[in-house]
């Protein structure tokens, strides 16, 4: 078990440098090709640090594994709203969010009533894939339409934050070098701490849901938060979002393009309709309240500490 304990120190150092890496070299980009930084959280921000999921989740439909494979998605977009929005809150609450973040909130409420749509017919079939693959498409073209028709979208340089890279060069490496980290450190992540938790005995399904899903949201993590200790609220929140969009449609659609993935009863009676609620809630607060403080965060954490609590009792669910 040690060498599987040196696996996970190795990818949480992996996670936070890489974390580091893309949050600079992002911001940077947006600021140089006049992209404001949500779009920026929301794209390439969002759906690089989705890219672990992305791997696990084709790696589990391909060996067979449909109980991590789904898992993986739906515990990482509960992992990425009530754990990391609230670790990120501790850092520095999120405020004055832009209205597109409230826009793409609603994007993602839609994922999840499909995906809960698609689980009561027991499979997610490769038809079913290439719809949800094709629903990303279009949002994606939605998303950059809206930002291009968006008066003052740009970004300009703001007194009091990160320090960049200089050129647009070093940006694109950064960002590229981010990529390449994040990637190697949430795979020994999700390596040591999958065969930890099989050595333990514990099921497919609890793996995808909490360790694999905690696992890969680690870039998600690592990002919202130094994101919100330099103060990017949109990119912080458009990170979250972006990425549970993106689990969806993007990594359940190619996953089941590849090979379809039968959905249990327990994600239809549970674990699915969590992972509704928890979104509708967050979209609630990023259209009703002024900011997500510190007794929320609270809430949150005790939230997710319930829910994997529930995971873990036998005879909870």
């Amino acid at each position: 078990m040690g060498f599987e304990i040196l696996l996970i120190a190795a990818g949480l150092c992996g996670l936070f440098f890489g974390g580091e890496l893309l949050l600079r070299g992002a911001v940077t980009i947006s600021r140089n090709i006049g992209i404001s930084e949500l779009l920026i959280g929301l794209t390439i921000v969002g759906f690089g640090t989705s890219m672990p999921e992305l791997l696990v989740s084709v790696k589990a439909a391909m060996g067979g594994q449909p109980g991590i494979a789904i898992g993986n998605v739906v515990g990482s977009n509960i992992a990425n709203v009530i754990l990391i929005v609230a670790l990120a809150a501790f850092v520095r609450p999120p405020e004055s969010w832009s209205r597109s973040v409230r826009r793409d909130a609603l994007v993602m409420i839609a994922a999840s009533v499909a995906l809960l749509a698609l689980a009561a017919f027991g499979l997610v079939s490769r038809l079913a894939g290439g719809a949800l693959v094709a629903a990303l498409a279009a949002y994606l073209v939605f998303a950059l339409r809206q930002e291009r028709a968006t008066p003052g979208a740009s970004v300009e340089a703001e007194a009091g934050t990160a320090r960049p890279p200089a050129s647009f060069p070093v940006a694109i490496a950064s960002l590229l070098g981010g990529f390449v980290v994040l990637f190697l450190g949430a795979g020994w992540l999700v390596d040591g701490a999958t065969a930890i938790a099989r050595q333990s005995g514990i099921s497919e399904a609890v793996i995808g849901l909490t360790i694999v899903a905690v696992g890969t949201s680690l870039p998600e993590l690592a990002t919202s938060v130094l994101a919100a200790f330099r103060g990017k609220t949109d990119v912080a929140l458009g990170n979250i979002v972006g990425s549970n969009i993106f689990n969806i449609l993007g990594i359940l659609g190619v996953a089941s393009l590849i090979a379809p993935i039968p959905v249990a009863d327990q994600f239809l009676r549970f674990d699915i309709p969590v992972m509704l609620a928890i979104a509708i809630l967050f979209g609630a607060a990023l259209v009703f309240a002024r900011k997500i403080g510190r007794i929320p965060a609270t809430a949150m954490l005790l939230a997710y500490g319930a829910y994997v609590f529930a995971q873990f009792t036998p005879g909870a669910i």
